[in-house]
């Protein structure tokens, strides 16, 4: 019963991509790399702060145009997990501008809203493609943040193809 639990309570893509395994490494890690493709459709990140080793902090700003003007989300996060070309684990939490953590009732959320979830990227060099697999635990498979991470992806498979093409 508890698998089934963890499975709605995750979010779960693999992703192929025809590039090397470096070249994704660094979509993950690189700030300018990041910013260029993280959010959803719409969405931009105008701070991405990244001290990638274990012990290391984020900071990422989302921004997104709404009827009601610009909003913009803040997520900080530590790194647990730095196997270069290999796997990244980190945590994530909402958070304020200065990295802050905030509670979901602080921004608004559902009360069983995780204030803190985990993000684990596997990579697999398969014949010279990668194999990337990205789960972020704590967010249920249907949720708008499942949606977002699809919509993050098609935009990272764009980047990736034109950097390849280089």
């Amino acid at each position: 019963m508890a698998d089934d639990n963890a499975s709605k309570d995750a979010v779960r893509i693999e992703r192929s991509f025809d590039a090397p395994v470096d070249l994704i490494w660094q979509m993950w890690t690189d700030p300018e790399h990041f910013a260029a493709w993280y959010g959803p459709d719409g969405a931009t990140i105008p701070v991405a702060r990244m001290d990638v080793r274990v012990g290391g902090t984020r900071l990422v700003c989302m921004e997104m145009q709404t009827p009601n003007g610009p909003m913009q989300m803040w997520f900080t996060g530590e790194y647990r997990e730095v196997v270069e070309n290999e796997r990244l684990v980190y945590t994530e939490s909402m958070s304020d501008e200065n990295g802050n953590v905030m509670t979901p009732s602080d921004m608004n959320m559902p009360e069983e809203h995780p204030t803190t979830t985990e993000v684990r990227v596997e990579l697999e060099d398969v014949g010279g493609r990668t194999k990337m697999v990205m789960t972020h635990a704590g967010i249920p498979s249907d949720s708008p943040g499942a949606a977002g991470w699809t919509m993050a992806f098609a935009k990272l498979a764009v980047r990736v193809e034109a950097h390849s093409n280089r």
